[in-house]
């Protein structure tokens, strides 16, 4: 067909978000382009799953009637068989990858047991229900034996898996049981909740070469009063505290931490206790919202969002110019280092890299010349996957430039 013309499908199948309001609209085109091109012939049905479905599973049927079908974040089977195919639960743990074929998500758990004040998540995707350890194990058996080199661990909380199937947190001994598994080189952890934090896991990020020193925690802010009104079940002196222990134990631990600012409740002192936190801290990888009213939650029904758009705004600029700094410091400390990465992608000379200090979509990338004097005339695109030496030779506040030793 033409070049940009679409090609016709039987069924459009669509997973949305529904958490905040940007995902919201995101999630509301892509439906609406959906059933745009079912309206022009290139497909002959529209199925909508996920969150958005779930939070508003009463007013969208009506709203978009032209969808065929609307289900929730966990209508696995209904969505199968609205496909025309009887469910297999002997095949619940096999994973057709839509990421490179060298690194997948492993999600642990789903659904959420904690009850942040600003956070729609635990009456969307339900209570947490931690996934059995060995169908996990099978899953990334299966993984690995695609060529799978490097697990993702995901969640709506990390740290709290196991709580509800062995009545103890199990994360650290997951780790250690996917560690074991042939082919699987790196374990990386995103969404950890800091309240009472498994130490555990630090042992094992310490001790166990597979899984990455790398930690994704969102701690959201470190004001007592915000914390308090956030519903985050820590304090600030806490925060610190166990900041300073991942530092010690984990010599080198990259830590990715999420803010908000905005909350209602939160003045100009505590603003500024967040920016001497974040200046204290040195998070290596920083990300920041503003305060987003979610109706059904706590805040929205008991806090009024008095913050106007412009101070969160404004907020938002002054924290992330902190970050960035920050950010810049610690790329360019790693000139003149060595380090084990990974290979992304090949295109125009350049392998787009990552070490295990960096997580895919969320993090920088390092950027690898190809130089035929060290590689001689193996083909670049065949490395895709491969594990590579590199040096690094410069830094901005995002990416690396390294140049490569050995693969």
């Amino acid at each position: 067909m033409p070049e940009g013309e679409d090609i016709p499908v039987d069924v459009i199948l669509l997973n949305t978000c529904g958490f905040i309001g940007d995902a919201k609209e995101e999630s509301v085109q892509a439906v609406l382009e959906a059933v745009e091109k079912k309206n022009r012939g290139d497909a002959s049905s529209v199925i909508v799953f996920g969150c958005l479905s779930q939070r508003y599973a009463d007013e969208l049927p009506a709203l978009i009637p032209e969808v065929d079908g609307w289900f929730g974040a966990r209508d696995l089977n209904p969505v199968i068989r609205a496909l025309g195919v009887e469910p297999d639960a002997g095949r619940n743990t096999d994973r057709l990858l839509t990421t490179p074929s060298h690194y997948a998500y492993l999600k642990i758990s789903e659904g959420c047991d904690r009850r942040c004040s600003y956070c729609a998540i635990p009456f969307i995707r339900g209570a947490h229900k931690s996934v059995p350890m060995e169908e996990l194990v099978e899953e990334a058996t299966l993984l690995a034996a695609k060529g799978v080199r490097e697990l993702i661990i995901i969640a709506q909380d990390t740290t709290y898996y196991g709580l509800d199937l062995y009545r103890r947190r199990a994360l650290a001994e997951l780790l250690q049981k996917l560690s074991e598994v042939d082919g699987i080189e790196w374990i990386r952890i995103h969404y950890s909740y800091p309240a009472a934090f498994p130490e555990d896991v630090l042992d094992q990020m310490a001790n166990n070469p597979k899984v990455c020193r790398y930690m994704d925690i969102p701690l959201q802010h470190i004001s007592d009063k915000v914390l308090d009104n956030m519903h985050r079940n820590v304090s600030g002196a806490w925060t610190r505290e166990l900041i300073g222990k991942m530092r010690e134990k984990v010599p080198g631990v990259v830590l990715r931490t999420t803010m908000i600012v905005g909350h209602p409740g939160e003045g100009k002192r505590d603003f500024k206790e967040l920016l001497d936190f974040v200046e204290e801290a040195r998070f290596e990888r920083l990300g920041a919202f503003k305060y987003s009213e979610e109706e059904g939650t706590y805040g929205a029904e008991n806090f009024k969002d008095s913050i106007s758009s412009r101070v969160k705004q404004e907020r938002l600029d002054e924290l992330m110019s902190l970050q960035s700094g920050i950010s810049l410091q610690y790329n360019q400390s790693r000139v003149g280092t060595e380090v084990e990465v990974i290979v992304d992608d090949f295109s125009d000379g350049i392998f787009v890299c990552r070490s295990e200090f960096e997580s895919p979509e969320v993090d920088g990338e390092i950027l690898v010349r190809h130089d035929v004097a060290v590689m001689g005339d193996v083909d670049p695109y065949s490395l895709i996957g491969d594990f590579m030496k590199v040096r690094i030779t410069g830094a901005d506040e995002y990416d690396l430039i390294a140049e490569p030793i050995e693969f």
